[in-house]
């Protein structure tokens, strides 16, 4: 299995900036590094609260804290970076250098899932930085559309890499010397699909189309989709949208009523945008309910967004 291509050779041989380029292999590194404190859990004394809330209000994990400052540190180190933003921040973070890249990250997603050994990944989005001057917060709002690359880690019972870098979507696999080997070239989502994952407990709080399009997925072969369908649900998007890309469905976590000034709870930039652009250039298709996902400009560095995503038709339908 030595032979496969490694990502410095897979980021050598497709379309992209080479200050893109570098910010991936960077991102690489920082995942593998991630995934490493991952595996050891309870021996690194990784697991459990951190004692503290991040900017969205929500209780840190220690390993939420740990991936975040790894991501930091990594991409301080990149010269092609000029920026960063982090779901765990509230405010941007500028290294001092102009042009290049700009990255935002989620540097653990499904912390609720740290400490029950459940897949759990990090999620990030690479936009190009101002050519000239110090980039500021609005360098960073940009919907997805401008995105020059994007991808996630999945740490699993294999850590692997999804990125878009051209116009296809490829996969790594994390080696026992910690290299990233290409494992899947060209993914593909099925335009239909019988699987939909969605947070079922949430039902009393859908709006009615919602509602209606998991009715008749439930209503199975006797019902007007005519075909059974099964559930799934992690509990982290990384791990839901990744069995999507290996194998297609659809995943929805939709506005509801609980916070009916919210668009949503995931949030814009660093979960929606990318894993929308992951899935479209996978052939499937990524909505906020209403319209195309990377079409979403955003207003603030925290913005929230109802996600549809997955096999394009599943996506369709609930659109319309």
């Amino acid at each position: 299995m030595t032979d496969l291509p490694t990502l410095e050779t897979y980021l050598a041989t497709h379309p992209g900036s080479p200050a893109t380029a570098e910010a991936l292999l960077h991102i690489g590194r920082a995942c593998v590094e991630i995934s490493r404190a991952v595996q050891l859990g309870a021996v690194g004394d990784h697991l459990g609260a951190a004692g503290a809330t991040n900017v969205q209000d929500e209780e840190q994990k220690k390993l939420d804290v740990l991936a975040d400052d790894i991501l930091g540190q990594v991409l301080e180190r990149c010269a092609s970076v000029a920026g960063y933003a982090s779901e765990e921040r509230e405010h941007v973070e500028l290294t001092g250098r102009s042009g290049g890249v700009l990255v935002l990250f989620d540097p653990l997603d499904g912390s609720s899932n740290i400490d029950v050994n459940v897949s759990i990944g990090t999620i990030f989005s690479i936009l190009p930085a101002p050519d000239n001057g110090t980039p500021t917060t609005e360098s960073f709002l940009r919907s997805g559309r401008h995105q020059l690359a994007a991808g996630y880690a999945v740490y699993g019972p294999q850590t692997v890499l999804v990125i878009t870098v051209s116009a296809e979507v490829a996969a790594f696999t994390l080696d026992a010397e910690g290299v990233w080997r290409l494992t899947h070239e060209r993914l593909r989502v099925p335009t239909e699909t019988r699987e939909f994952a969605i947070n079922m407990s949430n039902q009393r709080h859908w709006a009615e189309p919602v509602r209606q399009y998991i009715a008749e997925c439930l209503q199975g072969r006797d019902g007007s989709r005519g075909k059974d369908f099964n559930m799934r649900w992690v509990g982290s998007m990384v791990a839901d949208v990744h069995r999507i890309l290996m194998r297609g469905g659809v995943f929805l976590y939709p506005w509801d009523a609980r916070e009916p000034s919210r668009p949503g709870k995931l949030r814009l930039l660093y979960e929606g945008a990318p894993m929308a652009l992951l899935v479209e250039r996978a052939g499937g298709a990524a909505s906020d309910g209403q319209r195309p996902l990377l079409d979403v400009e955003p207003t603030s560095l925290h913005q929230r967004v109802g996600v549809v995503l997955g096999s394009a038709a599943e996506v369709s339908r609930l659109a319309a």
